[in-house]
């Protein structure tokens, strides 16, 4: 009895199939369709739609001039120093003013270090609001901060993009906070 009802299972399938098969190969509408809306559409009001190959070439030949500016750096350059010129009858010129970068800034705040098992690197807490960071000795803070040493008072740190180094100073949160 089980095998008389897989075959009439599967004769059921077999005509289900060839019905779904004959319905679908015999009804190309669908492509016709798509053929009427692509001869129908306008195409875009371009006055010259050739190449410009005079444009390529020169672009092609141009060559980068660098400025001496880091491009690859968001910061802007420091302002150049200016020199100033002495007067051929006077005597000698004050001597050149340098601009002097301000002192280097977290943009978090430091406020603790802990260590994990024995032997593992000492790791600094940052907080900038609720969002709480933990950097290791030599890891990146925010993509743009290297950790270099995390003492118990301070720790210091190096921008990745100038090299400038700095430092800061672990901050009290208070009791209760």
């Amino acid at each position: 009895m089980n095998q008389k009802r897989q075959i009439a299972a599967l004769l059921v399938l077999l005509v289900i199939a060839g019905i779904v098969w004959h319905f679908r190969s015999a009804d190309p509408a669908v492509i016709e369709d798509t053929a009427g809306f692509a001869q129908n559409y306008p195409p875009l009001a371009v006055d010259n739609p050739q190449l410009h190959w005079w444009k390529l070439e020169e672009s092609r030949k141009a060559e980068y001039k660098s400025t001496g500016r880091n491009i690859f750096n968001p910061a802007a350059p420091a302002a150049p120093v200016k020199r100033e010129r002495k007067p051929p009858d006077q005597g000698p010129a004050a001597p050149p003013t340098q601009v002097v970068a301000p002192p280097l800034v977290l943009p978090v705040k430091f406020f603790g270090y802990g260590t994990a098992p024995v032997g593992a690197a000492r790791r600094a807490f940052f907080t900038d609001g609720d969002d709480v960071q933990i950097v290791g000795e030599g890891e990146t803070l925010l993509g743009r901060y290297r950790i270099l040493k995390i003492g118990n008072a301070n720790l210091e740190f190096e921008e990745i993009s100038t090299g400038r180094r700095g430092s800061a100073v672990l901050e009290d949160q208070g009791p209760g906070v």
